[in-house]
């Protein structure tokens, strides 16, 4: 009579040709489940290492009851070990972002409020610009924060064998995956709001806040060796004190078309309220040119001279917005309503080659039989030339380019936190010790690679005519190939 256990267990006796004193791995590779995929871990390892030796396989006994009524092929993801893995990539993704955001607030904001507390603005309101400018460094920050908390999290997992454990429990690599792409997609989603919602709305109140402060500090829009713009005037200043500007430029327009010439060793910065501002001019020199007849000029010298600067230009000039203030549906609108003019631009271009041609053909034709138009027959192929040569700029419109790249830009710097998911998670598989660490350093040199190929594709869009749209998604593009490559010849081994 067999024994209790071997009654108990279910499996035949010992086959002939096996010894007791066998190891346990080789007695139980005798023994399959019915169903192939089913059972531990230890008996599934048990069959397939003895499929390998044909000496040892043995029929299975039907006593040995099944795994269960439908075993999975692979093991369910696992909700603990799901808040598990999300709630180590929020900690990094918390300190990385504080990183980052330390370095664009730097960047951005803290030289711009030093140049205002420099005028005796008034604490307070600089501390409002600074929050009102916030959101544009969220959104920049937020991306590459992802990336290095993704890298940190999965580099400690690894480093501290945790993913290993993993991996030996039967567990598949979507249960590493998985939480760090819907962080991903959570912070590109938040940058994304912050850049299209959050930073027009804090861009308009910026303009209003400083609006009031440059009308009580007008110092403020004239700085040493600088360039200003209002409107149809340029202002160019040399050495600034206080309020008197040496070496003064004024590039402006006359109400007849005309433009003018205004040179001065120095000037008065007055502040005239609802005049706007005024500049006293010094021994100035004026010189005015007509727009059409260059040769036509006029000029005049005075010991004393006020220039205006209207409060409408001054206020146009502050409130002017940049399509990176602007949401993504009026950067697309304005797109449309450029493209229109464009084209408008480009179609009466077209009627004046097609003239120029017209006239070059006709005093070809005709010989010197044309007279006149025989002997302009260089000056009409010169014109013709120079008017192709200005429809293609219309064509390569720069400022055009520009909008587009920026409509383009909304979208690819907040969903560059899903792209480096793959690519996250494939570098941190292969930290061995110090995990954290280096999963940092490896994203911080990431990230430079990241900006400066974001900066190189803006340079190739606006001066090369570059595609916008490669240009701003190609770095996007390369890190989930590279990613996704990496990550499934990892899965594979």
């Amino acid at each position: 009579m067999s024994g209790l256990l071997n009654r108990a267990s279910g499996y035949r006796p010992l086959q002939p040709g096996l010894s007791r004193r066998s190891s346990l791995l080789v007695r139980a590779s005798g023994y399959r489940p019915e169903s192939p995929r089913g059972g531990s871990l230890l008996a599934r390892a048990a069959a397939l290492r003895g499929a390998g030796a044909e000496s040892r396989r043995f029929p299975v006994s039907r006593a040995f009851p099944p795994p269960g009524p439908s075993a999975p092929a692979r093991r369910a993801m696992s909700g603990t070990l799901f808040r598990y893995i999300v709630s180590e990539t929020a900690v990094s993704f918390f300190v990385a972002f504080l990183f980052f955001f330390f370095i664009f607030f730097v960047n951005q904001l803290l030289l711009v409020a030093q140049q205002i507390l420099s005028k005796k603005v008034p604490v307070n309101q600089v501390i409002l610009l600074v929050l009102y400018s916030l959101p544009s460094v969220v959104a920049l920050a937020a991306p590459f924060a992802s990336m290095v908390g993704i890298l940190m999290a999965i580099g400690r997992l690894s480093s501290d064998n945790e993913i290993l454990v993993m991996l030996s429990a039967g567990l598949p690599y979507r249960n590493i995956v998985a939480p760090a792409a819907v962080v991903g997609i959570l912070v590109s989603l938040a940058s994304f709001a912050a850049n299209d919602i959050l930073l027009p709305l804090g861009t308009l109140e910026f303009s209003r806040l400083y609006q009031r402060i440059i009308f009580s500090t007008p110092a403020l829009e004239l700085e040493a060796n600088s360039v200003k713009r209002f409107k149809d005037t340029i202002i160019i200043t040399g050495e600034v004190e206080g309020r008197v500007i040496r070496d003064v430029l004024i590039l402006d327009k006359t109400g007849d078309g005309e433009r003018r010439f205004i040179l001065a060793r120095e000037a008065a910065l007055v502040d005239r309220g609802r005049e706007g501002l005024s500049l006293d001019l010094n021994n100035a020199f004026v010189q005015s040119v007509g727009e059409v007849a260059r040769r036509d000029y006029d000029y005049a010298s005075a010991e004393f001279l006020r220039y205006y600067v209207p409060q409408e230009d001054v206020i146009q000039a502050i409130s002017s917005v940049s399509p990176r203030e602007m949401s993504s549906r009026d950067v697309w609108r304005e797109i449309g309503v450029k493209q229109a003019a464009l084209a408008e631009q480009i179609d009466g271009q077209r009627g004046l080659i097609l003239r120029g041609a017209m006239n070059l053909e006709q005093s070809l034709r005709r010989g010197p039989e044309a007279g006149q138009a025989w002997r302009n027959r260089e000056s009409y192929a010169a014109a013709l030339a120079r008017d192709m040569e200005i429809e293609r700029v219309y064509r390569r419109d720069r400022r055009l380019s520009i909008w587009r790249l920026e409509f383009y830009k909304k979208f690819s710097i907040p969903l560059g936190a899903f792209s480096f998911v793959f690519l996250s998670v494939s570098l941190g598989l292969l930290a061995k010790k110090s995990g954290q660490t280096v999963g940092f350093l490896v994203g911080a040199i990431i990230a430079v690679f990241y900006w400066a190929m974001l900066i190189g594709g803006q340079t190739l869009g606006i001066n090369q005519g570059f595609s916008p749209f490669l240009s701003m998604w190609f770095p996007n593009i390369l890190a989930l190939s590279i990613g996704i490559i990496m990550l499934m010849v990892r899965v594979k081994r």
